[in-house]
């Protein structure tokens, strides 16, 4: 009698300051990207805010089963808050997490997370990090009035979070909005592609931006 292979499994762990949305963004997940129907009559797609799930950090890793390519994969996420501190996990694939509406959480990744992804995670420089703007739809627009950073607004733009990722040698920069459901489509597909490398002899890493896996949406 023939088995069924198992699917491929892909642990994937969330860093980033405390309030950057990571619990949000895993919500989301849980959704389909959007809020299942009310009724079953059909119904134009409800507008935000709605409420998202809340998924207890003690529930940690939050699975996902998904088809790529038409092969299926299961995906383990963990954020900083699993029972099982993270420094002692094995991640396949990291995403660095800020908050878009929060200029310090962008800094933090290279001042606090960087430090901690290399000193407990990328001994063989193979593991492939995504840098992923959220709370998208708080960004506020901001026109430079002098020199240095203090010029800066408080909200990150896009040119901002791809510099940094860049300069911290990142696979992927990509930002959405878990609230509103803005460009989380785009963000998971980038998320489940890199999950499905992971688990080829070559692996996830890129080769930097100017491959296929850095983009601006």
């Amino acid at each position: 009698m023939a088995y069924a292979a198992l699917p491929p499994e892909v642990t994937i762990l969330l860093l980033g300051d405390a309030d950057t949305g990571k619990s949000t963004f895993l919500s989301r997940l849980t959704l389909g990207i959007h809020p299942p129907p009310t009724t079953t009559e059909p119904e134009p797609e409800p507008l935000p805010p709605y409420t998202l799930p809340h998924l207890p950090a003690t529930t940690q890793p939050h699975t996902f089963n998904i088809t790529l390519y038409a092969r299926p994969y299961r995906l383990h996420f963990y954020d900083t808050a699993s029972p099982t501190h993270y420094t002692l996990l094995n991640p396949d694939f990291i995403i660095l997490c800020y908050d878009i509406s929060n200029r310090a959480s962008l800094v933090s990744l290279r001042s606090t997370w960087l430090p901690i992804v290399n000193e407990n995670f990328n001994a063989d420089e193979n593991l492939p990090v995504m840098v992923l703007g959220l709370k998208r739809d708080l960004r506020r627009q901001w026109r430079r009035t002098g020199g240095g950073d203090g010029a800066k607004g408080e909200s990150v733009m896009p040119h901002e979070g791809v510099q940094l990722a860049q300069s911290m040698l990142c696979d992927l920069y990509a930002e959405c909005s878990a609230q509103t459901g803005e460009l989380c489509r785009e963000v998971l597909e980038d998320v489940a592609r890199t999950c499905a490398k992971s688990t080829t002899v070559g692996g996830a890493k890129s080769q930097g931006f100017g491959g296929d896996g850095c983009v601006v949406m």
